[in-house]
């Protein structure tokens, strides 16, 4: 006789193609146009900003290549500017030494095995100094329009805590949306995810009183909206 298996170690649910669409669907009513908040000019600079990012914010590596990419704009010009130039501008950026390093040894790749040209290939572009699979998917989809996930923080809080795509590992998140994702909205979805998680599915206070998929989400513990206080006292939110 066949055991089933325990309620702990079955697989989390995940959301069915029809459910899936209609988060998707009203993520996308909130942000039409979903885009990358980081600034580039062509997907080299993407490429650049993007590995820059890894633990830092979109924010902060914006100031970090502003004046960089005024200087550097292609890999001949970055490799001219060297390691010790390149660490010049991005200092504010966290584990900035090696991140130097890897854009020198990226951009020396680049011109030495790829004519100086962004490869639009995933297994070509994880070949890179300092690109992972998420750097990696971020540059296929923005740069390229290819229709890729990249699991960071944001969308694996989103994934797991909405209950759309569980999963211990990113890689695991990603096999999920890739499954639950309907393919109209799988271009978007990485955008949709990222910035939903960033102001509004935000990890110690979720404004869930806010949220466009309040109703389908699975998270437990919700947000009341907060009080808003005026002449006449506190008083809930609208």
């Amino acid at each position: 006789m066949t055991r089933k298996p325990s309620p702990s170690r079955r697989a989390p649910r995940t959301f069915g193609l029809d459910k899936a669409g209609l988060v998707f669907e009203r993520l996308a009513q909130d942000r039409p146009s979903p885009q990358t908040e980081l600034n580039f000019v062509n997907p080299y600079t993407l490429l650049v900003a993007v590995a820059l990012s890894a633990q830092a914010t979109d924010v902060g590596v914006n100031k970090a290549t502003k004046e960089l990419f005024r200087k550097a704009k292609t890999p001949e010009q970055m490799l001219a500017l060297g390691e010790d130039g390149v660490a010049a501008h991005i200092r504010t950026i966290g584990l900035w030494r090696n991140k130097a390093k890897n854009v020198i040894a990226m951009s020396r790749m680049l011109i030495e095995e790829y004519n100086g040209r962004v490869p639009e290939d995933r297994d070509s572009l994880v070949k890179l100094p300092g690109v992972g699979r998420k750097t990696a998917n971020v540059v296929l989809n923005e740069a390229f329009g290819h229709p890729t996930i990249a699991v960071d923080t944001h969308i694996f809080r989103v994934s797991n805590r909405t209950g759309l795509a569980p999963g211990k590992t990113p890689d695991q998140v990603e096999q999920s949306l890739e499954r639950t994702t309907p393919p109209d909205f799988k271009h978007g979805a990485h955008h949709w995810l990222i910035l939903h998680g960033r102001y509004v599915c935000t990890a110690r206070k979720p404004k869930c009183w806010s949220c466009a998929i309040e109703d389908l989400c699975r998270f437990k513990t919700k947000t009341p909206a907060p009080r808003v206080t005026s002449a006449l006292g506190p008083k809930p939110a609208s």
